[in-house]
């Protein structure tokens, strides 16, 4: 049996009346750039996550890059990031001459150890980036509360996130809202994914707002009048139509991908060779990838490729031993546990449309490895 990682055709066969009419309409209007569909999807995202205000952008990395270099994250700042994580949560600070400040993040849920962040917060210190990894938030409350003590800015990196919820002050607040922006990505593979790049900022705050939407155009807000230097960052209104037809039907796949999830716990516990995901307390979660931590991870990866099951390493190098973070000066042993879940996280297969006998499959397959 052939069970790949992620499969977008699938999706496409269930909706295809809706996506090509939504294509069609894009091509007939002649507006690629901001058109209609574009401005539509944007309120779809602020009615369904409760932002005030959102910006579609050209991918998740532009969003990180626009949203660090409004709130000041260039020129010598320290921004706390996790070591364990992408490597557009942290080049967004390098980029802009701000300096990566490094944590490392919890062994249970991959998120930032919000303990490990404050020992690393010093007088130079100008903001946090937590990040929702996999299948749930960081602790907001704890980020927070960090921010609110030592007079921090935090921008989310819920690239991830789409539709993960955090705990926050009684109640449950969708990933992206609480700090002072949160970023999404619509890469193919996320939750809610285009049929291309994309990507969107989110914030409560309305003047963050006006600069987010003046910055990914050249820094302009009148035509031809520049008041900040900007990007060239704005969200193809192509796919804010595919998105738009996507974001319908966004909690029957959430659904699915839960159901999934569970099927893969009841056929794996008691597999002891490997560690199934750890939800916390505070985290609504929604499961963009379903993240073992296995013994002898490269030899199961080898493995499940040969029995043609796609599965993928996040992440196989921390990001402080990355050679380009190299004038950080940091060695092998700085971050112990971002360092282990290198060598032991294997993603398996997660997507909607997976059906049960190809999630049994896998699982099965994982048995056979561990010689059941």
């Amino acid at each position: 049996m052939k069970v790949p990682f992620y499969d977008a055709t699938r999706e496409y066969a269930g909706y295809k009346t809706e996506f090509d009419e939504a294509i069609a309409s894009v091509i007939a209007s002649g507006a690629f750039i901001l058109g209609k569909q574009a401005g539509d999807f944007e309120e779809a995202v602020k009615a369904y996550t409760g932002a005030k205000y959102v910006a579609g952008v050209a991918n998740g990395s532009d969003a990180l890059v626009i949203a660090s270099d409004i709130l000041g994250y260039g020129n010598g700042a320290e921004v706390i990031t996790p070591a364990f994580t992408f490597f557009a949560s942290a080049s967004c600070i390098a980029r802009l001459g701000g300096r990566p400040v490094f944590c490392d993040v919890d062994e249970d849920t991959f998120c930032m150890d919000m303990g490990d962040a404050e020992k690393r917060i010093t007088k130079n210190t100008k903001g946090i980036i937590p990040v929702h990894l996999f299948l749930q938030p960081a602790d907001m409350t704890a980020c927070m509360g960090l921010a609110e003590k030592h007079r921090l800015t935090v921008l989310e990196d819920a690239a991830e996130a789409f539709g993960m919820k955090s705990r926050y002050k009684g109640g449950y607040v969708h990933s992206g809202v609480i700090g002072d922006f949160g970023v999404f990505s619509f890469f193919p593979t996320k939750t809610l994914g285009g049929y291309g790049d994309g990507g969107m900022l989110i914030t409560n705050n309305e003047e963050l707002y006006a600069k987010a939407k003046s910055y990914r155009v050249h820094g302009s807000s009148v035509r031809y009048h520049h008041d900040y230097i900007g990007y060239n960052s704005r969200l193809d209104t192509l796919q804010a139509a595919i998105l738009r037809v996507k974001l319908a039907h966004i909690d029957a796949a959430i659904k699915k991908r839960a159901q999934h999830a569970a099927q893969y716990r009841e056929l794996l516990q008691d597999v002891p060779a490997v560690k199934l995901p750890v939800i916390k307390g505070y985290a609504g979660e929604v499961y963009y990838v379903f993240c073992l931590q296995a013994e002898n991870r490269d030899g199961l990866d080898r493995y499940l490729k040969e029995k043609g099951i796609g599965v993928s390493v996040y992440y196989p190098i921390p990001l402080h031993l990355q050679k380009c973070f190299e004038y950080l000066g940091h060695r092998k042993g700085d971050f112990p546990v971002a360092e282990k879940l290198c060598g032991k996280a294997l993603a398996l297969p997660m997507f909607p449309e997976l059906t049960e006998d190809e999630v049994s499959y896998v699982c099965e397959s994982i048995k056979d490895f561990y010689g059941r």
